[in-house]
């Protein structure tokens, strides 16, 4: 196996030469030695060790080989044989609202309206004078028989207690009657455009809010304090170490959750590596100031902007050509950022003269359809360039446009798991033909679309190997598909991984800085309990991160390494 040594390492050894030191070459920070190790770099696909130097690999390849790097001071992991891969390059995920969550109530698995309720009731002995109750993450499809929760279930043990606890898509939540009243929200209140209040059949509002109706509640819940945000930030950095994720691309932060990135890694306090994508509505904030994407430094970079085409098909407010099947008078809604569409055109319009990233929100098919119509017509009025259009998610296709996808280089940001928990339902939602394009991971890769992993998380679990485990067997978590939901789009576990790590790294125009273990690029690296790539798919959702590595740094450290 041939040692694979660095342009860093090259520049450092003539620096001693020069300078008459007889020491050969310097020594590592850190190997990793007696490792599997999976590099995601086709030129050299598998090695022994890594050795690090400062934040950076110096040298890939074998035991023997990289034990001319170890010196007196170097720090030495045995892997024991483990397996070694890429630090998992999240693609998408709400990083403060995922820190504050972990705190927050947790009503997900909540198997009844009854359990929901308890656990409501339960939070207000611990929740002080008016404070509210937020999260939850609830999920009403798990209820016997499936119905959208009330007010009137959490009145009794709420009376005093504002509650607004958000459906674990994020784009539907329920309110009840304080925060309604404290919101002024009645029967009076008109749906916004792009939203709608639930109503009785008295046209009294429900408590349950879609969409930009949430609005309404949201502008009267206290925004967090610095503190508040400040741990959220810290829980959400040691959840993504526990699980090897190395770098995350953030999509909605406030501006003060960026403040909180920057005061910690001013700190040297930041374990993960951050790409933050604020709300498109503040493109001219940006672009005043010359902003361009991926702008800032190896931890905390900035010049992307997240626009919001529809809902979610589990609130029934995705955008579809036709009506969904079960409801057939909906057939979804566009986002108030679409209406009209002409201001999505003009906001991405000064956003791209400006040189920033889109990534937009985007899952039923006419919805995805009208962004493509969209990007499309950025590229006729500003000419061909390297932009790396995302639509994020790209759930529900419309069979004309894979071939669209293609041919204007538009990054599928997508979420495996999410396949396997809307499996359990889709069908009845959009029927048959119309899932069979759902999740179309194979069919986009066929098409030559690039693939960028993650999870959306707080919406479903940041865990990568419930990722890997969704992309590989597509088995819908109530069992009843175990040889997977539409199995022709699952993944390998090679294409799983390199759409998590390289797939990732390019969505965020970082492919030459990490993504893959390879001599130059940052350090960023774990090592796992079980080798993915031979264990039986159906067993790797239960694979644990054993040590995390971040710039040749150890946030995570499950087996002690010494």
């Amino acid at each position: 196996m041939k040692v694979v040594t660095s342009v860093l390492s090259v520049f450092f050894l003539l620096f001693l030469a020069a300078s008459g030191q007889s020491q050969s070459k310097p020594a590592a920070d850190l190997i990793v030695n007696n490792a599997k190790v999976w590099t995601v770099d086709k030129l050299h696909p598998t090695a022994q060790a890594v050795a690090v130097l400062g934040e950076r690999i110096v040298a890939v390849g074998s035991i023997a080989e990289l034990n001319a790097w170890r010196g007196p001071n170097t720090r030495v992991i045995d892997a024991a044989g483990k397996l070694l891969l890429p630090g998992f390059n999240d693609s998408h995920v709400h990083f403060v609202s995922g820190g504050a969550q972990l705190d927050n109530v947790q009503l997900n698995d909540a198997t009844s309206p009854e359990e929901f309720a308890r656990r409501i009731g339960a939070r207000t002995k611990n929740t002080a004078k008016g404070e509210w109750i937020l999260g939850g993450d609830w999920d009403e499809t798990k209820w016997n028989p499936t119905q959208l929760p009330t007010k009137e279930l959490i009145d009794p043990v709420t009376p005093d207690t504002p509650v607004f606890v958000n459906r674990y898509d994020g784009h539907m939540a329920l309110a009840n009657s304080l925060a309604l009243r404290m919101a002024g929200v009645s029967a009076k209140t008109p749906d916004p455009p792009g939203g709608t209040i639930v109503r009785d059949a008295q046209g009294n509002p429900t408590g349950a809010l879609k969409d930009a109706a949430m609005e309404y509640v949201n502008k009267v819940i206290p925004p967090l304090t610095h503190e508040q945000r400040l741990l959220a930030v810290k829980r959400a950095l040691a959840h993504a170490a526990s699980f090897g994720v190395t770098s995350v691309q953030d999509m909605n932060p406030e501006y003060a959750d960026i403040a909180v990135f920057s005061e910690l890694l001013q700190r040297g306090e930041l374990t993960a590596r951050i790409y933050a994508a604020p709300f498109i509505m503040r493109v001219d904030d940006q672009a005043k100031i010359g902003i361009r994407h991926a702008f800032g430094g190896p931890y905390l970079r900035i010049g992307a902007l997240k626009g919001y085409a529809d809902g979610s098909l589990g609130s029934a407010t995705a955008y579809f050509f036709d009506p969904f099947t079960d409801q057939p008078s909906n057939h979804g809604l566009l986002s108030d950022e679409m209406q009209p569409v002409s201001v999505m055109r003009d906001r991405m319009m000064t956003a791209d003269a400006a040189g920033l990233q889109l990534c937009t929100h985007a899952i039923g098919d006419q919805a995805i359809s009208i962004i493509l119509d969209l990007y499309s017509d950025v590229v006729k009025a500003h000419g061909e360039a390297d932009r790396r259009f995302r639509i994020e998610h790209a759930q529900h296709m419309a069979a004309k446009d894979f071939y669209r996808f293609a041919q204007l280089q538009v990054i599928a940001s997508v979420q495996p798991y999410h396949a396997i928990d809307d499996g359990r339902w889709a069908e009845k939602r959009i029927g048959h033909d119309r899932a069979s394009r759902t999740y179309a991971f194979r069919t986009f890769l066929n098409h030559g679309v690039r693939l960028a992993l993650g999870t959306d998380w707080n919406v479903a679990p940041l865990n990568p190997m419930l990722t890997v485990y969704a992309a590989a067997t597509r088995a819908t978590l109530d069992g009843k598909n175990p040889n997977g939901w539409f199995p022709e789009q699952k993944l390998t576990v090679e294409e799983t991984v390199e759409a998590y790590t390289m797939g990732s790294a390019y969505a965020e125009f970082q492919e030459k800085e990490k993504g893959s273990i390879s001599p130059g690029k940052l350090a960023d690296m774990v090592l796992l309990s079980d080798n993915i790539f031979s264990t039986d798919p159906t067993k790797i959702r239960d694979v644990k991160a054993l040590v995390t590595i971040v710039g040749g740094r150890i946030v995570w450290d499950r087996i002690e390494t010494k």
